[in-house]
């Protein structure tokens, strides 16, 4: 069995809509688990079980102010997730321009 590297954790969280909602709000400022569920139609164990998987990926820490423990984002591995996208940009790139040529070709052809 292949250890479990950081970064899937981080597109395995990155996976659930309700995750990279949760990030979005947490990218404005930290937020408590009630104000993280409000906007949701789940309950409050089904927030924070999205919580842990985004714990466990390293994507949100919690912190301990008086009885609250504000959850807050750490963007550090989702830098990590773009620097590894961003090494296709090349392939992208010019399969995009072969694509372009390819069209302007047929567009000269009349086809």
């Amino acid at each position: 069995m292949q250890p479990v590297h950081q970064l899937d954790l981080v597109f395995g969280a990155l996976a659930d809509p309700t995750r990279r909602a949760i990030l979005a709000r947490l990218a404005k400022g930290e937020a408590t688990v009630s104000e993280l569920v409000a906007p949701f139609d789940l309950a409050q164990p089904t927030v924070t079980k999205h919580i842990k998987v985004l714990e466990g990926a390293g994507l949100v820490s919690r912190g301990r102010a008086a009885q609250f423990r504000p959850v807050r984002l750490n963007a550090a591995p989702l830098r990590e997730a773009s620097m590894w996208i961003g090494g296709y940009e090349r392939f992208w790139d010019d399969s995009l321009g072969q694509l372009d040529a390819y069209v302007k070709e047929l567009i000269e052809k009349g086809e």
